[in-house]
C-alpha cells in the first residue's frame, strides 16, 4: 500500500474514478501532475504503484484491448477486459511481479461496471473501491453517501468530499487530483 489515493464509484449509469496526481519514488516527489488514470478503449483504468511499472503494464493492457478489437472487431467489455487484465497480473506474479493496483471502469450492455483489483491479481466486482493509504480516508466516505441512483453531480460532491477528507486527516499532502466519468456517451473530465 503506497501514500497514494485512486478511489472510484458506480452511479445511475456511469462509473467515476478519482486519482492524486503524484509519482514518487522512495520518499521523493517526482512530479505533482501524473495522470493515473487511462483511457482504454471505452473503459478507464485507474493504476498505481511505481511509475515504471504502472506505465509499462498499462502501456501493455492497452494494447493488448485494441488488438483484440481489431482481431474481433467487437470492443471489449469491461468484465472481459477486467478478466483479461487480472489473468496479466496472475501470470507476471510467477516471473516478474508488477507492482500495479488497478480500478476498472466501464459502461456497456451490462451497465455500470467496477472492478477492485490488486498487485497480487485478485479482482472483484464492487460498487465503490479504493486504494493506497487514501483508502483508510475515503471508503467511509463513500459507504456513507453511496447509494444505487447516484447521480453525476451527487457522485462529484462525494469525490470533493474524499478530496477534503484526505486533505484534512491524511498526513501526506497529495497534489492534483484528476476525475474521470465514463458513460455510454464517452469519457469525460471533471474539473473539481
Amino acid at each position: 500500500m503506497g501514500t497514494e489515493a485512486m478511489f472510484g464509484l458506480t452511479g445511475k449509469d456511469f462509473v467515476i474514478l478519482a486519482a492524486d496526481g503524484q509519482a514518487a519514488y522512495s520518499i521523493i516527489r517526482l512530479k505533482n501532475d501524473a495522470d493515473k488514470i487511462w483511457k482504454v478503449g471505452n473503459m478507464l483504468f485507474g493504476c498505481s504503484g511505481p511509475s515504471a511499472d504502472t506505465a509499462n503494464f498499462m502501456e501493455f493492457i492497452e494494447k493488448n484491448v485494441k488488438l483484440n478489437e481489431l482481431r474481433t472487431g467487437i470492443p471489449m467489455s469491461t468484465k472481459a477486459a477486467a478478466s483479461f487484465t487480472r489473468n496479466e497480473l496472475a501470470h507476471a506474479l510467477r516471473k516478474g511481479p508488477f507492482q500495479a493496483d488497478l480500478l476498472v471502469a466501464g459502461v456497456d450492455n451490462e451497465g455500470p461496471s467496477l472492478y477492485f483489483m490488486d498487485y497480487l491479481a485478485s479482482s472483484v466486482k464492487v460498487n465503490k473501491a479504493a486504494h493506497g493509504y487514501g483508502a483508510m480516508f475515503t471508503l467511509g466516505l463513500m459507504d456513507r453517501y453511496w447509494k444505487p441512483d447516484l447521480t453525476e453531480e451527487e457522485a462529484i460532491d462525494i469525490i470533493k468530499k474524499c478530496i477534503k477528507e484526505l486533505e484534512t486527516r491524511f498526513i501526506v499532502d497529495l497534489p492534483g487530483y484528476k476525475c474521470k466519468i465514463v458513460s455510454k456517451t464517452g469519457i469525460k473530465e471533471v474539473q473539481l
